[in-house]
């Protein structure tokens, strides 16, 4: 071989593990901003499984690193540290095996590399085994925990309804779009701590003098199941409110707007929200709970309560009712909100208690079964999540 030949073999050597990690960055960020579903027969499936398990544990080992600051007071108090642990662990290796298994078999090769880089590096920083001594309990906080096990949480559970009970049967799991919803997912559980912020501040500076000692006692004192149905129907009174003025304000709509754009209703449907609506909402929701002094458990209980329907009353799924479905909202019930059928436009707006919208005159009334077709009535939404945030603003959103 000649010198010059040897030279540049030499730099193509040099420059092969730059070209490697650039073409792992380039494809992995490619399918994270790739909208549309994915097939299963070219290893998508597992790829995009091992590499949200791997990027979950490793934002899990941080957050074992720096507790005070990224997890939630209210959650670290209540769940187990070594439970979590082997959680962590049981992601780690799932994630450490499809991604190695996919690279061994030649299959998306590049963005199953990084999903294992981010496996190491995960394990390299402590994996499950980071030490968490004590920290002080009033430190500002990112809710990195909250997503994480609400995400695998969601998973695990709508999932296995969806494929059980499905009403679309052969949907895919990462659906067209999935990724701009996924997203909103992300945003949004962080915008709650803020929304849960704002209405604190409310609460004690702007509507202070409502807030009545006794009034609360009497409220609290009630007994927990006829408390918490009470507290359930207060806070879906503001809610379907709150959600008819979205529909019948032309500004407010603009914001709402991005809800109703998913085309696809599965678990993860329900996350695609305009920050600002999410913000509003809570605040408009949540306030009156605060003002007429419901008791803590109720409020823990509520907030699971509406956590499971938020994302339920999305799913892809049929169960048999009966005549539940006109007292309870269900994925039924909801779906019928999301259709762009004639008959579905401005519809079936409650949130928890389907007979309200029986009692106010806005449920559907239709002889099919199921909507036709979901979305805004014209599509124009664009897709991504930073154009649905800009969409109000612009000319579009008008």
């Amino acid at each position: 071989m000649s010198l010059g030949k040897k030279r540049a073999a030499a730099r193509r050597a040099a420059t092969a593990p730059a070209r490697r990690a650039e073409a792992v960055v380039g494809e992995t960020v490619d399918l994270l901003h790739r909208s549309g579903s994915l097939d299963p027969r070219k290893a998508m499936v597992s790829t995009a499984i091992a590499l949200s398990l791997a990027v979950l544990s490793l934002l899990a080992v941080t957050a074992f690193h720096f507790p005070e600051y990224l997890t939630t007071p209210d959650l670290r108090h209540k769940y187990s540290v070594d439970v979590l642990r082997q959680v962590l662990l049981g992601g780690l290796l799932v994630a450490g095996g499809l991604s190695l298994a996919n690279v061994i078999l030649g299959r998306q090769r590049n963005v199953n590399i990084g999903a294992f880089v981010l496996v190491l590096a995960a394990v390299a920083l402590g994996g499950s085994r980071v030490p968490v001594g004590t920290f002080p309990d009033h430190t500002p906080y990112i809710g990195l925990d909250w997503f994480i096990l609400d995400l695998l949480g969601s998973t695990l559970v709508f999932v296995v309804l969806e494929k059980l009970f499905p009403l679309y049967k052969g949907q895919s799991l990462f659906r067209f779009e999935w990724q701009t919803d996924m997203k909103h997912f992300a945003v949004n559980h962080f915008i709650v701590g803020l929304a849960l912020l704002i209405v604190n501040f409310l609460i004690h500076h702007a509507f202070g003098w409502l807030v009545n000692s006794g009034f609360q006692r009497m409220v609290a004192s009630i007994w927990f199941v006829p408390q918490l149905l009470l507290c359930i129907l207060v806070a879906d009174m503001a809610q379907y409110w709150t959600h008819r003025a979205y529909h019948e304000v032309p500004f407010l709509w603009r914001f709402h707007a991005v809800h109703h754009s998913v085309k696809t209703m599965d678990w993860l449907a329900g996350s695609r929200q305009h920050m600002l609506e999410l913000i509003f909402t809570r605040v408009c929701v949540l306030a009156p709970l605060y003002v007429l002094g419901f008791s803590e458990a109720v409020m823990n209980a509520y907030i699971i309560v509406v956590g499971f329907q938020a994302v339920f009353n999305h799913a892809n799924v049929h169960l048999p009712w009966g005549p539940l479905k006109y007292v309870l909202v269900t994925p039924d019930f909801h779906h019928w909100h999301h259709a762009s059928d004639d008959e579905a436009i401005d519809r079936n707006y409650a949130a928890h208690y389907a007979f309200l919208d029986y009692l106010f005159g806005t449920a559907v009334k239709s002889k099919k079964a199921f909507p036709e077709q979901y979305g805004v009535v014209g599509d124009y939404m664009p897709d991504g999540f930073v154009k649905q945030q800009m969409f109000p603003f612009t000319k579009d959103g008008k």
